[in-house]
């Protein structure tokens, strides 16, 4: 075989932990540059703008924790299982969780970036608001944790 179903369930888990770098990369980015405006604007709201600022970041854990479990408990599985696409397999679940987190880390740090740019006007009452708006596009990246573990399960690898 081209490649060998070890080499594919890394690039699978990398895959993971690249989509909830890059996610949580753009949502900290677009969060942060709402924050540098609000601070020139209203300085007394560096901790709320820190909040929200850094809520995006946890898809990276969740992207972590998938390579995690592919390294640490798929790997040895895979390597005793005969050569039946598995590979392929632990990859498409690994794909899951890349887009569940780079989706969700992205869009999370826009809808942080909402809330960091109404602070000044409200001063502040919008914080608790904010959080859980972003809570509920937080839910997409714990699913598509909770989902490839899941799949990763009902392939029998889990």
């Amino acid at each position: 075989m081209l490649f060998s179903p070890e080499s594919l369930a890394i690039l699978g888990g990398a895959l993971a932990l690249g989509g909830g770098l890059a996610g949580s990369s753009i949502g900290i980015a677009n969060a942060g540059a709402a924050g540098a405006a609000t601070l020139s604007e209203e300085p007394g709201q560096f901790k709320n703008v820190i909040v929200l600022a850094s809520l995006p970041m946890t898809q990276t854990f969740y992207g972590l924790i998938v390579l995690i479990l592919i390294i640490t408990t798929v790997l040895p599985k895979l390597a005793g299982m005969p050569d039946d696409g598995s590979g392929f397999a632990v990859l498409g679940c690994g794909l899951i969780a890349a887009f569940a987190e780079a989706f969700s880390g992205a869009y999370q740090g826009s809808v942080c970036a909402a809330g960091i740019s109404l602070l000044p006007k409200t001063k502040g009452k919008i914080l608790t608001n904010s959080m859980m708006l972003a809570v509920f596009v937080e839910l997409i990246g714990v699913l598509g944790l909770v989902f490839t573990i899941m799949a990763l399960s009902m392939l029998g690898l889990f």
